[in-house]
């Protein structure tokens, strides 16, 4: 017997507007309660069919109540491509080129998306505009940067009694002279040989194990105040706790990448994965009075369980975003990952999809685990950095969307201009 027929029944086509619409319906009403954060994930970056697929979704979910759109991206630049889509002066280009970070305002799927949102937010009230986030920490794979600016903006948001080093201060994490000297030279922080050798990184010096403690003070000060200074600027407040919080994850970034343990790739994934769940858990109070979000980013930082990469030859693992987030919202977080099936051998998970989906079908993952056989495989990659789901990764998991209409061309939105 083969797997089509079952297959067949328990997936539903996104093949076209009327398809997508009726799908997102049954399996939105089929949850026990309404998610506040729905995930997509997507197998690889800058294959075309994720992110229009992502688009696509998007205008249904807006139909139904969603008012926020939240990208593997950071999350201060996002803040320029958020101020653009709610009727901001920017040039296209200048908001593509900074309000989006690891190249991806190169691919055309998200200038497609911020020129949707522009168009659609105009003359809409705040309340009703569909909002942008970034939730990623501002790191890239050849390094991290300073805390200096994160501790500064932190810093200047307290009023003057109760910025440190104040008279009768609470707690005193430092001055913003003290601050800036214990920094120091940019070029110390933005090393990229301590992404490989952690000897050449700053972040186990007696000044980086200082500016830990300051980073958590200012932590403590604001949450210690927020019901004096939050209900005055509830903006301007989360974004201070924002800034006081990824410096506090940058240097925790910075002190692994000093360590010279073997776990030390596992560390930096995992810290990098905190600093998103903190993001994405923010977004979901600031959003909450507006309505859910939808979430969109690669599968290994979505999925509820834990994820595995292969990296210089030897698999890494690490707790994801998506397993802390889901740990703390529950059912209320949902994660759909995306798969590309064209081309699969026979025998794999992506082959076992491909049969009986035409253009784009979702299949709930607890159906899709029943219904495999137990020697199933795993299909070729598409594209560079392209991870094919594996069975076992059906458990992290709520639904897994086939996409058939893709042939892995890949826009190197990592070269630049």
């Amino acid at each position: 017997m083969t797997t089509a027929a079952p297959l067949g029944e328990i997936g539903r086509p996104l093949d076209d507007r009327a398809s997508l619409g009726r799908t997102v319906r049954e399996f939105l009403a089929a949850r026990a309660e309404p998610p506040v954060l729905l995930a997509l994930g997507e197998p690889v970056h800058g294959v075309e069919a994720f992110p229009s697929l992502r688009n696509d979704l998007l205008g249904e979910l807006v139909e139904r109540g969603y008012r926020s759109i939240v990208l593997e991206t950071d999350a201060f630049a996002a803040a320029v491509v958020d101020d653009y889509v709610c009727g901001g002066a920017a040039e296209l280009d200048t908001v593509l080129a900074t309000g989006f970070s690891h190249g991806f305002g190169a691919l055309p799927g998200n200038r497609e998306l911020v020129e949707w949102l522009r168009a659609h937010n105009a003359g809409r009230a705040p309340r009703d505009r569909v909002r942008f986030h970034g939730f990623d920490a501002p790191v890239e794979f050849s390094g991290a940067p300073s805390p200096r600016h994160a501790l500064l903006s932190a810093l200047g948001f307290l009023p003057a009694a109760l910025r440190p080093g104040s008279p009768g201060s609470p707690g005193s994490p430092g001055t913003a002279r003290d601050l800036d000297a214990l920094v120091g030279e940019e070029a110390a922080w933005t090393n990229p040989s301590a992404m490989y050798e952690p000897e050449a990184s700053i972040g186990d010096s007696a000044g980086a194990r200082a500016l830990r403690v300051v980073a958590d003070d200012l932590v403590s000060v604001l949450r210690r105040a927020a019901p004096v200074l939050r209900p005055a600027d509830p903006d301007a407040y989360d974004h201070a706790v924002a800034h006081a919080r990824t410096a506090r994850g940058l240097l925790r970034y910075h002190a692994a990448m000093a360590d010279t343990g073997s776990d030390r790739i596992g560390a930096l994934l995992s810290l990098r994965a905190e600093m998103m769940a903190d993001n994405l858990l923010a977004i979901v109070e600031r959003e909450r009075p507006r309505g859910p979000s939808l979430v969109f980013a690669h599968n290994v930082h979505l999925r509820r369980t834990r994820s595995d990469m292969p990296i210089d030859g030897g698999d890494t693992s690490w707790c994801s975003a998506g397993a802390l987030v889901g740990l703390e919202l529950g059912e209320r977080y949902v994660f759909v990952a995306t798969d590309a099936v064209s081309g699969a051998e026979p025998g794999t998970l992506q082959h076992v999809l491909a049969e009986p989906t035409t253009r784009r079908a979702l299949f709930p993952a607890a159906g899709l685990r029943a219904a495999l056989p137990a020697s199933t495989g795993v299909s070729h990659p598409i594209a560079r950095g392209h991870l094919p789901l594996t069975p076992a990764e059906l458990t992290g998991a709520d639904a897994v969307i086939a996409v058939a209409d893709t042939d892995g061309s890949q826009h190197r939105y990592w070269e630049g201009p």
